[in-house]
């Protein structure tokens, strides 16, 4: 698949395919949340992992309208001010905020697409860290030749290209496939950015 089929499909993802998309986009990048939570002292690592799985669970089941504008309200909440803080990690850690708020708002109103931005988005996120941890001193021609060799930018475009076949070819969203979906964009609790919970 190259990138014009990947945007392509990616355009063409609908209903519960699109929904799962963002969700699992929105997994992958997980911990960048948790992390920058736990190193700047906030205690919502775990209610924001409630509202994650809250959410995959709406994927199975139809949710009652009035449930939805709660669950942004309280993404709000949580979500971090980039402006509070001087940390790199909040960028990352708001983008995954943003990743979730498209899974729900897809909910809301499943006939805006989504899909393209997200998917954009987490790259974006991805080439920003690179950027900012190996682009430095790099001109314009070499930084496009770190990213475009760069083993994270690599399994980005893996993930992503991986995800919308699976999606493609998957019929209805049934338990076992919204379980691997989940278990694999977790990736072992391995972010987009090569960092984990685990460590």
């Amino acid at each position: 698949m190259n990138a014009n089929q990947f945007l392509k499909a990616v355009s063409q993802l609908q209903g519960w395919r699109e929904c799962a998309f963002l969700l699992a986009l929105a997994e992958r990048s997980f911990p960048n949340y948790a992390l920058f939570a736990d190193a700047v002292g906030l205690k919502t690592g775990a209610k924001m992992r409630q509202l994650l799985d809250l959410a995959w669970g709406m994927l199975q089941k139809d949710v009652s309208e009035s449930a939805i504008p709660q669950l942004l309200a309280k993404l709000e909440t949580l979500s971090p001010d980039v402006e509070a803080y001087d940390a790199y990690g909040v960028y990352p850690a708001f983008d995954f905020c943003q990743l979730l708020e498209q899974a729900l708002l897809n909910r809301l109103n499943p006939g805006k697409h989504r899909a393209t931005d997200a998917s954009q988005m987490a790259t974006a996120t991805v080439m920003d860290f690179i950027e900012l941890s190996e682009g430095e001193d790099l001109g314009e021609d070499e930084l496009v030749r770190v990213l475009d060799q760069h083993p994270l930018m690599k399994e980005d475009k893996t993930f992503q290209r991986d995800l919308v076949l699976d999606l493609k070819r998957q019929r209805t969203p049934t338990e076992q496939f919204v379980a691997r979906l989940r278990k694999d964009s977790a990736n072992d609790g391995v972010s987009n950015l090569g960092i984990s919970l685990n460590e």
